[in-house]
């Protein structure tokens, strides 16, 4: 048995020497203050719609970004965006979008991911539907540049089912390109 507890003891030796090999020194790196701050924003959109009978998907907005810190953002957005149509499926539908989200950079400061939510107001053809909007997006964002791919999907907005009945819930998928700058 005294042969057994030895063995024990050079067996829990060895196992704690690889750990404590293992245990380092922490370095203390100096923390940056970062800057909270505004920044303005204004782009253009482009994008396809996924729902009949609208198609193409153009618009332009501002949106003003509150930094919390280097990694996390708050966002409001608005501006003008249009769904178009054939001429014989009918009219364009124009909106204004109040979105307010969240934004988070994952990679490198740069690349981030968002999500967004808000009403769409419909202001064109005599069509005064207000609409829940949600956008989620991935984009990438310089000093200067922000482009971001993005799907946006208003519930209330009336769209044209497979089988020629009429439904609710329209969907887009769009690229924005934005110019923004700290204020």
């Amino acid at each position: 048995m005294e042969i057994a507890g030895k063995i024990k003891t050079v067996f829990v030796l060895a196992i704690s020497m690889m750990f404590a090999s293992n245990v380092e020194a922490q370095e203390t790196t100096e923390v940056e203050n970062y800057d909270q701050g505004f920044r303005l924003g204004f782009g253009v959109n482009a994008g396809y719609s996924v729902n009949d009978p609208y198609k193409l998907a153009l618009g332009a907005d501002a949106r003003v970004q509150y930094d919390l810190s280097k990694r996390y953002s708050l966002t409001l957005t608005t501006g003008y965006s249009n769904l178009f149509v054939s001429k014989a499926d009918g009219n364009d539908l124009g909106f204004i979008p109040a979105k307010a989200g969240f934004k988070a950079f994952v990679w490198n400061d740069q690349f981030y991911v968002m999500g967004e939510a808000g009403a769409a107001f419909a202001v064109t053809n005599d069509y005064n539907k207000t609409s829940l909007l949600l956008a989620p997006s991935v984009g990438y964002a310089s000093k200067y540049i922000d482009v971001s791919l993005h799907y946006e999907h208003y519930s209330d907005f009336v769209k044209l089912n497979n089988n020629g009945s009429i439904g609710k819930g329209v969907g887009q998928v769009g690229v924005r390109v934005a110019y923004g700058f700290k204020l």
